[in-house]
């Protein structure tokens, strides 16, 4: 793979947008995760549900932020180490419009759908 294939210093900055953009994601959802009152003297039955729920919500976005971020910093590791581009499963370059959409992908579309053909 060369430049003319695949930009790198692009996806480099893509990836590094991407990982910066989640910071505050993580930092809103780290604030808004705190105990929900248990006391129904001061906090009522259906209030202290939608309480719950809402931790619930802001648990799952912190969850799944958390695990963008570890495939991003993956990624970047794999620029860095001049890995970036290629299928972790059958050494075929991933599509630049796939990287685009997923600056993170590690598989081709081909390994990532299971199909065998290539």
């Amino acid at each position: 793979m060369n430049d003319s294939d695949l930009n790198l210093a692009y996806f480099k900055i893509l990836i590094e947008q991407r990982l910066a953009d989640l910071e505050p994601l993580l930092e809103g959802a780290e604030s808004r995760s705190q105990s929900v009152e248990l006391d129904q003297s001061k906090v009522g039955r259906l209030s202290r549900m939608d309480a719950l729920q809402q931790q619930a919500m802001n648990d799952a976005i912190r969850s799944r932020a958390l695990r963008e971020r570890t495939r991003l910093q993956l990624a970047l590791k794999s620029w860095k180490e001049g890995e970036y581009g290629w299928c972790s499963q059958c050494g075929e370059m991933i599509a630049p419009d796939r990287l685009e959409f997923d600056p993170a992908a590690s598989l081709c579309i081909t390994c990532a759908t299971g199909n065998e053909s290539h």
